[in-house]
C-alpha cells in the first residue's frame, strides 16, 4: 500500500511544471552537431532582459552537455515566445444564505487568490548554419507568476529550458 501511495504521489508531482513537444529532421544525423551559436537577430517577443535570462540558461546547459559555442557553429538557436495573461485559477469563497418556511434567498461570490499568472509557449528552433534549415524544435509550455522576481524569473527559464533541451539531440 506504501509503495502504491509513494507512486501516486510522483506521478502527481511530475505532472505539474512544463510540458513539452519535440518535432525533427528525421534525415539529420545529429552526431556531428556538437558547436552552437544563437541566431544573430532574435526577435523573441520577450524583453531584452528575458532574452538575456534564456542566453543565459541555455549556454549554461549545453556547455554542461559538452557543447560548444562558436562564432563557426554548426547550428543556431533562434526562440520565440507566445504569452497571455490569465487570472488566478485559486479562489476563496465567500456566501450569505437565508431561509424562511416560504423560500430562501443566497448570495455568494469568489475573491481571487495568488495573482494573475503568464502563460508562456516557449519555442526554439535549431538551424542548420550550412544549409539554413530547421533541424530540431520544441515548445514548452508552463506558468509564470505576472509579479515574479527576477531571481524567479532566471530559475523559470533554466527549468522550462532544462526541460526543453532534454529532448536534443533526439534519440531514434
Amino acid at each position: 500500500m506504501r509503495y502504491i501511495l509513494i507512486l501516486i504521489a510522483t506521478v502527481i508531482l511530475a505532472s505539474c511544471g512544463a510540458t513539452v513537444s519535440y518535432d525533427y529532421d528525421t534525415s539529420t544525423n545529429f552526431a556531428g552537431y556538437n558547436t552552437y551559436d544563437f541566431y544573430p537577430n532574435i526577435s523573441s517577443g520577450l524583453s531584452d532582459l528575458d532574452n538575456i535570462r534564456i542566453m543565459k540558461a541555455t549556454d549554461s546547459i549545453l556547455q554542461m552537455r559538452g557543447f560548444v559555442k562558436s562564432d563557426s557553429s554548426h547550428f543556431l538557436i533562434n526562440f520565440f515566445a507566445k504569452e497571455f495573461i490569465t487570472e488566478s485559477k485559486n479562489s476563496i469563497g465567500i456566501g450569505v444564505g437565508g431561509g424562511g418556511s416560504n423560500g430562501s434567498v443566497g448570495v455568494s461570490g469568489g475573491i481571487p487568490v495568488g495573482g494573475n499568472i503568464i502563460n508562456q509557449q516557449l519555442t526554439f528552433d535549431f538551424i542548420d548554419n550550412k544549409d539554413d534549415k530547421l533541424i530540431w524544435q520544441a515548445v514548452g509550455t508552463d506558468e509564470l507568476k505576472v509579479k515574479a522576481s527576477p531571481a524567479q524569473k532566471s530559475d523559470y527559464y533554466f527549468n522550462i529550458i532544462s526541460k526543453i533541451l532534454k529532448g536534443y539531440p533526439p534519440k531514434k
